[in-house]
């Protein structure tokens, strides 16, 4: 990637890596990154720490996904979470209507509620 990608560092001290980076580098949600410096720069590599590792129970991972969220939705500043809120519905009505119709139609009357 030539490209140089500018991010602003949180009020928590996170940042966001770019998509594309995730994208080129296969990083994935959950994924253990390493972080090493030299004085003046950091190096992030995604690290393996085992092989054949079981992956969390299905209920875990969605407790985890919704606390992610909401601490990644927290650290935006208007702007930004107008824009996440304006993608996400979107993305649940793109969601909603590739249901079928009878289980479509109950959970789309349960959201409005």
């Amino acid at each position: 990637m030539a490209e140089t990608i500018y991010k602003i560092l949180g009020k928590r001290g996170r940042i966001t890596i770019p998509w594309e980076i995730r994208k080129e580098l296969g990083f994935a949600y959950n994924d253990v990154i390493s972080f090493v410096t030299d004085g003046s720069s950091v190096t992030v590599k995604r690290e393996k720490l085992c092989t054949g590792c079981q992956s969390s129970s299905p209920l875990t991972e969605e407790k985890e996904t919704t606390v992610a969220l909401k601490e990644l939705l927290d650290d935006l500043n208007p702007d930004e979470l107008r824009s996440a809120l304006i993608y996400l519905s979107i993305r649940w009505a793109e969601y909603s209507d590739s249901l079928p119709s009878k289980i479509g139609g109950s959970l789309k009357d349960k959201s409005l509620k």
